[in-house]
This record gives C-alpha cells, structure tokens and sequence, in this order.
C-alpha cells in the first residue's frame, strides 16, 4: 500500500462498514489532506489522484481506545495476583526513576501494540513519578506525533498519597515502614497546576492529533482544594478531565468514609460532570450515580479487561446506557489488563454484559459493542465529530482487515464475527489522517526491530533501579490487602456494581 500523506487519495474498491449495525458494502473512500471528503461508488474524480487498492479488504474506522497509561508499557505484566490497590502499592517501583527518554520509550511500545491492533487513537493517563513533568508530557506527546497515531495525553494528578489515602493503613504499619510512607510527600496544589498550566501553554503539537487534558487520577487521592483548581484549569483551557471513579469497591466505601456520599455526587458537587469528563471503570456506580453521569452528558470508559484482572467487579454497561452515559471501550494498561488489544476489550465486554444477571434483551449487541469501541470513545476522546465513522467530515482514520482471515470466511454478520471471531491477525493495513502507518507487518514510521532493543535495556536497567522500592512495597502486599479487605470484602462471582 502506497504511503500517501497530503493531497487527493482514492482508496477503492474495499467493503466499507459505513455503520456498525450494517453489513460492509461495496464503496470507494476519497480522501484529501487527511480528511474524509466522500464515500461511494463510481465517485467522479480528475486525472492524477493517488490510488490505493482495497480488494480483498474490510475497511472499518481506526478502534479508539478511550482508557490507557503509557507508563505501563515497560512495566508489562509484572504483576499477577493483584488487586487494584496492591497494583498502586507497587506504582513507584514500577514507574519510578524513568528519564524522559524513557517515558517516549514506552509510549511508543504502547503506539506500537496499538496500531498493530487496529487502534488509531487512545486516551493516555500518563503517571510520571514522582510528578508530574512539562518535559515528560512533550516526550509521551511526540512518541504519538512520531508513530503516527493520534492520542490525548492527560496527566495523571494527585496531591493526597495512596497511603494516606486508604483509612488506618499507615496506623497499621510499625514504626519504620509508617514513617516512610508519611515521608512520600507529593506536590502541592499551586505547584501541580503550576506545571500543568506551563504544560498546555506551550504544548507543541497540533491539538486535532494529539491533545493535552487533565486527569485528576482517583478522587480519594485528590484534595478538594485541588479538584477545584483542576476543575478551573480545565474550563480555562477548554481540555477534558478524565478520572478513575468507583473502579473498586475500596474507593467507593473510602467516598462514602469521607464525604458522606457517592465519588460521583462529590465530583458534581465541584461541577466537574460534564461532556468534557470520562469516568473510567465506574463498576461500583448506583443508578442515581449513572443518572447524575447521563443528565449531565459525561462518558464512562469500559475497561472489562482489567476489571476482571483487578477484581473489581463488573460494571454494569446495560444501565449505563439506559441512563443515556455516553460509553466509550478501554484497555488500560500493560499491568493490569495486560494487553492493549481492543479486539480483546470488545469480546470481552460483549460477553461480560450476558453475565450481569439481565435478560437477552439487555445483553450488548455486537454492532453496540463495535460503536463503544469507536464512536463512544472518540465521543470521551472529545473528538466525537471527526473520529469513529467512515464519512464525509471525519478523519481519515482507517483500518483495513483482510476479508479473506479465516474470521470472516464465510462471511455471514460482520459485526458479530468482527467481535466474536476475529483478532489483530486480520489487520492487513492501518491508516492514520490519510496516512499508512502500518502495512503488511511492518510499521512504516518508526523502525521496532530498535525498539525492541532499546526497550529490553530500558527495563533491564529499570529493574535494578527500582529494587529497593520494589522490596519496600512487596514487603507491605500482606497488610496492604489485609487493611484493604476490612474497608470491602473481596467481591463474589456475581454481579456486584451496584455500590
């Protein structure tokens, strides 16, 4: 496939899925500087417009992963039988001591896996420990720049420690590991913005392709004081906030410790509910909670992947869209899911909603599952009106699937095989703004075979950089998830998302 940046492109004669609940038809595609300008068959165009073929090809919008952190692609899979909070116990270890470097280093693993994948855009929650740097964010920012693939980056912010966040834990650590984790002292609040407004002042890039949020990371661990000033960067700024809202059952009863009500109506209380506000996971939502996230028209980003390697529970997506929340589809991250596949995240979620305890009729249709994963994550994205469909006015963000993947043949109802059936195996080609990226198993913006060098010396010298850290925080699991279990039970098999 010719690689084709600026200009006029016919992509022609590919089975183009124009909307989810229909089957592919027969059209050609014409693109101009990026942009989608028209799609059809026999389109009228002049002499000297570039041609690319798509026989044989499925062409479907570029997958939107609404839920990620870059961070955790050079820490893959260090965990196994961990739960939420004995993964953010493990956070400085497993994140800690990065140079700026490395943080492009793993972002750029994290654009790899996903263009793979057939993913074009992602919400990146980076963690920079021990905070936030201008800096770190550029380099995350142009690792996306430079693979090509479109992203907003949102930091994620906090000026209240995970240990002092989780009632009684630092009470019943001894005396030496008490007084370490009170010595853990993040920023202040002024200096947090302060970095995060320096931050989107002289952010770099063009902002349709890769954009720069907030991301005030679990509430428990974000003071009031700072939650409003975040709340008003963002309305300065025009950016969107992105949290993790009731994702475990933990949090949720510490919300109800502390303020009296549900993370949720606290948020609202600082007016941060809103279309430009994604909560991610919100397993552990009541329906007044989902009511309040659909009557002020925010968005919730699924990660059914991590929620079931966490064990935090289910979350109820059928309610979610009784009660009109937008919802987008996520990965999360390299150590909690541990794959960034979003073939992996729509089967999951398909078949995690048939087990929630409803009828038939209320299990996610595949063609539902399919507009989660690209118009209800561009929609959390914020780029609800130029990504997740193949039409005039939208991006040219486009995945090309082999029709002949034995998931397709024969082909009988696209979108139930596309999320039942199929895998990346069938991604023959990704396009990004007009632009291929990926083609016939080579990615065509940066080299992997360096990539995978410089990444196995990155986390060869991380390990042994982090090794003190990682003992500290291996050596308080036990208690992390003793005091843990006392603030919830571990859930049981069945559905437990309601808080």
């Amino acid at each position: 496939m010719a690689n084709i940046e600026r200009g006029l492109t016919l992509v022609e004669g590919g089975l183009v899925l124009v909307d989810a609940g229909e089957a592919p038809a027969r059209a050609d595609v014409l693109i101009r500087d990026g942009e989608i300008v028209e799609v059809g068959s026999g389109l009228a165009i002049g002499e000297g417009v570039a041609r690319i073929s798509a026989a044989d090809r499925i062409i479907i919008p570029g997958l939107v992963n609404s839920h990620t952190h870059s961070q955790g692609n050079l820490a893959k899979s260090h965990g196994d039988r961990w739960t939420l909070e004995l993964l953010l116990n493990s956070g400085a270890w497993m994140s800690g001591n990065r140079t700026t470097e490395d943080k492009y280093l793993s972002a750029t693993i994290g654009a790899a896996e996903m263009i793979r994948r057939g993913c074009t855009a992602c919400y990146d929650l980076l963690a920079e420990i021990p905070h936030v740097t201008v800096d770190g964010l550029v380099a995350v920012g142009q690792a996306y720049e430079d693979a090509g693939m479109r992203a907003v980056v949102a930091p994620m912010l906090s000026d209240i420690t995970f240990y002092r966040a989780v009632a009684g834990l630092i009470d019943a650590m001894d005396g030496a590991d008490a007084d370490r984790a009170r010595g853990i002292r993040p920023l202040q609040p002024a200096q947090i913005i302060e970095i995060c407004q320096q931050a989107l002042v002289r952010w770099p890039f063009d902002t349709t392709k890769v954009r720069l949020d907030l991301a005030p990371t679990i509430p428990l661990l974000c003071s009031d004081e700072f939650l409003k000033a975040c709340r008003e960067l963002a309305d300065e700024h025009g950016v969107g906030i992105h949290t993790h809202m009731a994702e475990s059952r933990v949090w949720a009863n510490l919300g109800k410790m502390k303020y009296g009500s549900s993370l949720t109506r606290h948020f609202d209380d600082f007016k941060l509910l809103g279309p430009r506000f994604t909560a991610a996971h919100a397993v552990w939502m009541s329906d007044d909670d989902l009511k309040l996230m659909g009557d002020r028209g925010a968005s919730v980003a699924h990660n059914p992947l991590s929620n079931m390697r966490l064990g935090s529970g289910l979350a109820d997506v059928p309610s979610m869209r009784r009660h009109g929340v937008n919802v987008g589809l996520g990965t999360d991250s390299c150590n909690c899911s541990d794959s960034l596949s979003m073939f992996e995240s729509m089967r999951i979620a398909a078949y995690t909603s048939r087990v929630i305890g409803y009828r038939v009729a209320d299990w996610l249709r595949s063609e539902d599952v399919l507009r989660m994963a690209t118009e209800g994550s561009a929609k959390a994205l914020g780029w609800g009106d130029k990504l997740g469909r193949i039409r005039a006015g939208y991006k040219a963000d486009l995945v090309f699937l082999n029709k002949r993947d034995v998931a397709f043949v024969p082909l009988h109802h696209f979108a139930t095989q596309l999320v039942s059936a199929a895998d990346s195996t069938a991604v023959a080609s990704v396009m990004v703004n007009g632009r291929t990226v990926y083609d016939a198993g080579k990615f065509l913006t940066f080299d992997y075979d360096a990539l995978v060098t410089r990444a196995e010396k990155a986390a060869e010298r991380l390990w042994l950089a982090n090794k003190d850290n990682r003992e500290w925080a291996l050596s308080m699991e036990r208690l992390v998830d003793g005091v843990c279990s006392g603030i919830a039970p571990p859930a049981g098999s069945a559905h437990q998302g309601q808080a």
